[in-house]
C-alpha cells in the first residue's frame, strides 16, 4: 500500500473485505478473489461497518468499491451460502439485509463508486447499482443471471435496473439472464465510463479524484435530489431540489465557489 502515518494503522482487519484508506479516497475492496468475490452474509455486515468508519472519516471524500483480483468485480450471491428451503421466510430475511445495505448506500452522504473489472454479475451488480456512479474496465460483463438457477433478482435487480435502463430492458437481461460486455452496459446508461482494462486502477483513482474534488455538501444535495426526487412525481421532485439548492447556498463552500469563480481560480472546497 506504501502508506504511512497514523490514518493507515486505524485500518481495522475483516475477513471478507478490505479497507484501504488512501484520502480522499476510502476503497472498500471485496476480498473472496477464489470466489470471485461472491457476496456472503459476513461480507454484507462488514461493508457496513467500513461505511460507517468512513462516514465519520473526514479525510475521505469518496469511498469506491471494487473486487480482488482481476477475474470479478463480484460474481454475485455466494449460492453455496443459501439453502432455498422451508421456511421460505429465512430467504427473505438475508434479502431484507441487502436491502438494508443498498439502501444505506443510497442514503450515504458521501458518493460512492462502483469499479468494475470482470464480472458484475446477480448481487454484484445489484450491489454496483446501488452506487451513485459506475465505472468499468472494457473487459467486464455484467449481468443479472438469476432466472438461470430458476429464481429471480432479490437484491434491487428487478427495482433499480428498471429505472436505470427502462423497464423493457430490464426485462429482457432479467428474462434472458445473459451477460452483457461493458461497452454495451455503457450504451444502456448502466455504466458512466468504459476504461482500458490495462490502466483501470489509474482511471478509477483519477475519476474517483474529481469527484473528491468537488463540494461535499452540494454533492449530497445532488445525490439525494436525485435518488428521493425519481421515486416522486416531479412536483415533490422540485421541492428537494429547492431545498437542497437551499441548504447548499447557505454554506462556506458557496461562498469559495463564487469567489474563486470571480478570481479566476479553482476553487478548494472543504464540506463546510
Amino acid at each position: 500500500m506504501g502508506m504511512s502515518g497514523e490514518g493507515s494503522q486505524k485500518t481495522p482487519e475483516f475477513k471478507t473485505i478490505i479497507m484501504q484508506r488512501e484520502p480522499p479516497i476510502g476503497w472498500i475492496i471485496l476480498n473472496r478473489p477464489e470466489r470471485l468475490n461472491a457476496i456472503n452474509l459476513e461480507m454484507v455486515q462488514e461493508i457496513d461497518k467500513a461505511l460507517d468508519l468512513y462516514e465519520d472519516d473526514k479525510d475521505i471524500r469518496v469511498v469506491v468499491f471494487k473486487g480482488a483480483g482481476d477475474r470479478a468485480f463480484s460474481a454475485g450471491a455466494d449460492v453455496t451460502a443459501f439453502r432455498f428451503q422451508p421456511p421460505a421466510f429465512n430467504t427473505a430475511v438475508f434479502t431484507f439485509k441487502m436491502h438494508r445495505l443498498t439502501q444505506k448506500i443510497e442514503w450515504y452522504p458521501k458518493i460512492v463508486i462502483a469499479a468494475i473489472n470482470g464480472y458484475a454479475l446477480g448481487g454484484g451488480l445489484e450491489l454496483a447499482m446501488a452506487c451513485d456512479l459506475r465505472i468499468a474496465s472494457d473487459k467486464s460483463q455484467l449481468g443479472q443471471p438469476e432466472v438461470n438457477l430458476g429464481i429471480i433478482p432479490g437484491w434491487g435487480g428487478t427495482q433499480r435496473l428498471s429505472r436505470i435502463v427502462g423497464p423493457a430492458k430490464a426485462k429482457e437481461l432479467c428474462l434472458l439472464g445473459e451477460r452483457i460486455p461493458a461497452e454495451e452496459a455503457y450504451k444502456l446508461g448502466l455504466v458512466n465510463k468504459v476504461v482500458p482494462a490495462e490502466k483501470f486502477d489509474e482511471e478509477v483513482r483519477n475519476f474517483a479524484m474529481r469527484i473528491a474534488e468537488g463540494a461535499p455538501l452540494a454533492q449530497r444535495a445532488i445525490k439525494y435530489a436525485v435518488n428521493f426526487g425519481w421515486q416522486a412525481p416531479i412536483t415533490t421532485g422540485l421541492m428537494l431540489e429547492a431545498m437542497g439548492l437551499a441548504l447548499a447556498a447557505n454554506t462556506k463552500d458557496a461562498i469559495e465557489g463564487v469567489t474563486a469563480f470571480l478570481q479566476k481560480r479553482k476553487p478548494k472546497f472543504k464540506g463546510e
